[in-house]
C-alpha cells in the first residue's frame, strides 16, 4: 500500500513539472522612461557640441537598445534598404603601353543575364561558354562619352561623376570592354577608384558597388553592406592570345595587351553586377544593455549641431516570448 502511495506521490510530482515545463512564461511589458539632462541634473533647452548628454532611466528592463538619431543610427530607417536618390558612378584610369585609341568601352545594361555556372565533381565552377553568349545576347549601353579616360602616362584620371539615374527603376550590370587591335603595340589599362554611390536628397551619400568582392564589407556610416562583384571573361574565338582582366580584391582592375606589333585582336570583359542604383545601408542602434545589467542612465556626445531623435528600445524577454516600448527623446544641439 505504502508502496503504491510513494509511487503515485513520484507521477504526480512528475506531472506537475512537466505542466510548468509546458506552460508559457509570461513577460510584462517594460515599464521604462528616458530623460536628457546634463550631467549636473538640469535638463537644458539645447546643448553645446561635445557637451556630454546624460539620458537618466526609469524602470529595468532586460534589454535597451540605442539609436543616436544621428546618420547612420536613425531608428526610423532600420529597415530601410531603398531610397530614391542620385545614382552617380565614379572611376579612374591610367593608360599606358601603345597609342591605340578607342580600347576601352564603358557600358551599362539592365538585360544581360549574369554568369552561368555549372557542377563538375561536386564543385561549382564558371561555364565560361554559356557566359560569353549571355554577354553576347545582352543588349549594351555605350557610356564611354559620358567618361573622361586618360590618354597616357602614370597619373591615374579621375573619370569624373556619370549620372545613372536613368537606369535607377532596374538593376543594372556595368561592364569595361577592352578592344585591342592588330597592327601595333596594345594599351595596358589600369583602372581604381571605381564606385557607385547612391546620393540623396538630405546629402547622405551610400556606397552601392566598388571593387570590393561580395565576400568584403562596404562600410556607409559604420553600417556594413556588400558590393556585387566582379566578373572578368573573355570569347577565345575573339581573344586567341588571352589577354584578360586581372582583379584585385578591392584595389584595381588591370588589363595588358600585345607589348609588341599584335598580329591578332584581343577582346576582354570585366563585370559588375547586377547593381541597385536605389539600394541604402540600414540604420543600427547599439545595444547598451544586457539582462543582468544594471543601467539608471546613459552617457552620450553628440558632436555636430543638430536636431536629433534619440531612441531607445527596451525589451523583456523570455524563451517564448518579448515585449518592447519603444521611447523617443528630442535633444537640440546648438
Amino acid at each position: 500500500m505504502k508502496r503504491n502511495m510513494r509511487r503515485s506521490y513520484i507521477i504526480a510530482i512528475a506531472a506537475l513539472a512537466l505542466a510548468a515545463c509546458n506552460k508559457k512564461q509570461e513577460v510584462p511589458s517594460p515599464n521604462f522612461g528616458v530623460t536628457a539632462v546634463k550631467n549636473n541634473g538640469s535638463a537644458p533647452a539645447s546643448f553645446a557640441p561635445g557637451d556630454t548628454v546624460n539620458f537618466k532611466f526609469t524602470g529595468n528592463p532586460n534589454l535597451i537598445t540605442f539609436y543616436s538619431g544621428e546618420v547612420g543610427k536613425r531608428y526610423q530607417y532600420i529597415n530601410r534598404t531603398q531610397a530614391a536618390g542620385t545614382a552617380q558612378l565614379q572611376f579612374s584610369t591610367v593608360r599606358a603601353s601603345g597609342t591605340q585609341t578607342g580600347s576601352l568601352s564603358l557600358l551599362i545594361s539592365t538585360d544581360f543575364k549574369g554568369v552561368v555556372l555549372k557542377t563538375l565533381a561536386g564543385v561549382q565552377v564558371r561555364d565560361t561558354a554559356a557566359t560569353n553568349a549571355n554577354i553576347a545576347a545582352a543588349s549594351w549601353t555605350d557610356l564611354t562619352a559620358q567618361a573622361t579616360l586618360s590618354t597616357g602616362g602614370t597619373a591615374a584620371v579621375p573619370s569624373g561623376v556619370i549620372d545613372l539615374s536613368t537606369y535607377a527603376k532596374t538593376p543594372v550590370y556595368i561592364a569595361f570592354k577592352y578592344n585591342g587591335a592588330v597592327g601595333s603595340i596594345q594599351n595596358k589599362w589600369t583602372i581604381t577608384n571605381f564606385a557607385i554611390n547612391n546620393v540623396l536628397s538630405d546629402g547622405t551619400s551610400y556606397t552601392v558597388a566598388n571593387l570590393n568582392s561580395p565576400a568584403k564589407a562596404v562600410t556607409n556610416y559604420g553600417n556594413t553592406s556588400f558590393s556585387p562583384g566582379w566578373a572578368v571573361s573573355y570569347d577565345p574565338a575573339k581573344n586567341s592570345n588571352n589577354y584578360a582582366w586581372v582583379y584585385t580584391d578591392g584595389t584595381s582592375l588591370v588589363i595588358t595587351g600585345s607589348a609588341t606589333t599584335a598580329t591578332a585582336s584581343a577582346e576582354a570583359w570585366a563585370i559588375t553586377g547586377p547593381v541597385d542604383l536605389t539600394k541604402v545601408t540600414p540604420d543600427a542602434g547599439v545595444a547598451i544593455k544586457a539582462i543582468i545589467a544594471q543601467l539608471p542612465n546613459y552617457p552620450y556626445v553628440y558632436t555636430q549641431a543638430g536636431n536629433y531623435n534619440a531612441v531607445f528600445v527596451a525589451t523583456n524577454a523570455t524563451a517564448d516570448a518579448s515585449k518592447t516600448t519603444v521611447q523617443q527623446v528630442p535633444v537640440t544641439v546648438k
